[in-house]
């Protein structure tokens, strides 16, 4: 009797792989086509795999608790040489279809060479060509990385051998074990704390603006300040004049509604042993920068020695990070989940500027202003235009 293959069907437009729950008939028993006989879950729902046609239950080949791609044998049905000829599968009588590979390691062409004579019933690419990678997690793939503390992110160097190129079980399993043969370190509480929000801030669509502008006013105006502060005070204060002015950039889109700032309160990026601390300067708008010196260098301070007490920290809709202490002149960060915007300054460099009046170049120090911001509240002329008004403020530190 031909035996007639039962394919793992594709279960919905997204669906890449299930898991095998239960066998709902034993070997050796009758089916008729279309019966359910395999009980599956994916990640939407529980659901059954149908028999493709009459016959007797040869064999199961897939085992419960095991994830299986689309289009991969999960057993054989015996059918009569008349129920294989209606569904087109005769290749010849006593045809026996080689034994499946083990998922992660058969591919399209492999099956097909395997099977002669045998087409499955999944027609064309087995999931959207575009679903790939990490997109889709089954189950118990979930459940493993639930167990293990792991997101997402966390397999994105894993390359998949699922349908559709899904990272499968097997292959997370095999990622697990390769790592254990690497050098490891344990990764620092602030470490994966930063890492931790940086992952949630990216669930958003994140857009960036620049703005050159002269740094010469500022540098000026410090020489004689008292305390002489530095550079990113003075962009601190400069953004929460601006926001003081119109909060609605640092709303927060909650549903269909922006929730407005009840306060202008501003952290500063600090680097501290493996990794980041964002102190709060409280109510900036309502200091001077003459009365902001003494607590942001005690900010800075007590950050660096990672002693910052509680009140410090959280709570603020704005983030100024100086890159430029590291030489660079452009960067991308990353706004904090709970925030909307970051301010950052690039390193100042001599650049020439053409001036108007003398009718010739002249050398001026050029800063890059970077504000990354949360484009579902933000468009790109909207924080144009807040970027060009601290620019000004910044050009006219006296009125800081």
């Amino acid at each position: 009797m031909p035996r007639i293959p039962i394919i793992m069907p594709q279960l919905g437009e997204s669906i890449a792989e299930a898991t095998v729950i239960s066998f709902l008939v034993k070997p050796g028993e009758a089916v008729r086509a279309d019966q359910d006989i395999i009980e599956v879950e994916t990640n939407k729902a529980t659901m059954n795999v149908t028999a493709p046609c009459s016959g007797t239950l040869a064999e199961f080949i897939a085992q419960p608790n095991e994830s299986y791609p689309v289009g991969a044998v999960l057993g054989y049905i015996e059918a009569t040489a008349q129920e294989a000829a209606r569904l087109g599968l005769d290749s010849g009588p006593g045809v026996q279809p080689a034994q499946m590979q083990p998922p992660h390691e058969q591919t399209e062409p492999e099956r097909a060479s395997a099977k002669p004579g045998v087409h499955p019933t999944v027609r064309g690419l087995p999931v959207p060509a575009n679903a790939a990678g990490v997109s889709y997690m089954s189950p118990r793939l979930k459940a493993r990385m639930i167990e293990l503390g792991l997101h997402a992110a966390d397999l994105a160097g894993i390359a998949g051998t699922g349908s559709g190129g899904r990272v499968t079980i097997q292959d997370f399993e095999r990622f697990l074990a390769s790592l254990e043969k690497q050098k490891l370190t344990r990764a620092s509480p602030m470490r994966v704390s930063v890492a931790d929000a940086m992952r949630r801030s990216w669930t958003r669509p994140i857009a960036m603006v620049a703005l050159p502008f002269c740094l010469d006013p500022v540098l000026t105006h410090r020489k004689t300040f008292p305390g002489k502060p530095g550079p990113a005070l003075y962009v601190l204060r400069a953004l929460a004049i601006a926001l003081s002015e119109n909060s609605a950039p640092a709303g927060r889109l909650i549903g269909n509604r922006i929730v407005h700032p009840p306060s202008i309160d501003i952290a500063v990026a600090v680097e501290a042993e493996e990794g980041v601390l964002v102190p709060v300067i409280r109510q900036a708008d309502k200091k001077t920068l003459r009365e902001l010196v003494e607590p942001y260098n005690e900010l800075i301070r007590l950050a660096r020695a990672r002693k910052l007490p509680p009140e410090m920290t959280g709570g603020s809709i704005a983030t100024v990070t100086n890159y430029g202490t590291f030489g660079l002149v452009l960067a991308t960060p990353i706004p904090l989940p709970e925030q909307t915007l970051v301010l950052g300054l690039g390193a100042g460099r001599k650049a020439p500027f053409w001036d108007e009046s003398k009718g010739q170049f002249v050398p001026i120090t050029e800063a890059n202003l970077t504000l990354s911001f949360d484009h579902r509240v933000l468009d790109g002329g909207a924080a144009g235009r807040l970027l060009k008004r601290i620019a000004d403020l910044l050009t006219h530190p006296e009125q800081l």
